[in-house]
């Protein structure tokens, strides 16, 4: 199969997310191991107030990085036009070491399978904000 390059795909081919729940702005790194997104935080956000947006949503931001690293794995083993179906996620842990997220605020997540096994992914991640470390999260995948 031929090899396709990060910069030739959309967030659509990588991601099952539409809309307002695409939160992935632009993915900077991408193989099979891991992924490094930026994600701009946004207005239309889930629960952006004027103080911006909870840090729970680092999680979210946790799971598309991820998705993006294993939406590129699915298109290099199983083809661009293969199912996208989306992974069910487990949180082991998650650190958030801000309170909010400010709107405009441009975060960077790196997104690595830690481990590997079929259908199961652990995937260590974290974000950072003005390089600042602002979460650490660890999820456990499984694609149905």
């Amino acid at each position: 199969m031929k090899t396709i390059a990060h910069t030739d795909l959309t967030l659509e081919d990588l991601l099952p997310h539409r809309d307002n729940m695409m939160f992935v702005t632009e993915v900077l790194e991408v193989d099979r191991k891991h992924a490094l997104t930026l994600c701009r935080v946004d207005t239309f956000w889930p629960m952006a107030d004027e103080r911006g947006v909870p840090s729970l949503m680092l999680v979210e931001l946790a799971a598309q990085t991820a998705g993006v690293c294993n939406g590129w794995d699915r298109i290099h083993t199983k083809g661009i036009d293969s199912d996208p179906s989306g992974w069910l996620v487990g949180i082991k842990k998650a650190e958030f070491f801000i309170d909010y997220l400010p709107l405009g605020g441009k975060i960077i997540s790196r997104a690595e399978n830690i481990n590997n096994f079929e259908n199961l992914r652990e995937v260590s991640c974290e974000q950072h904000l003005n390089d600042t470390l602002i979460g650490r999260i660890v999820l456990q995948l499984f694609q149905a």
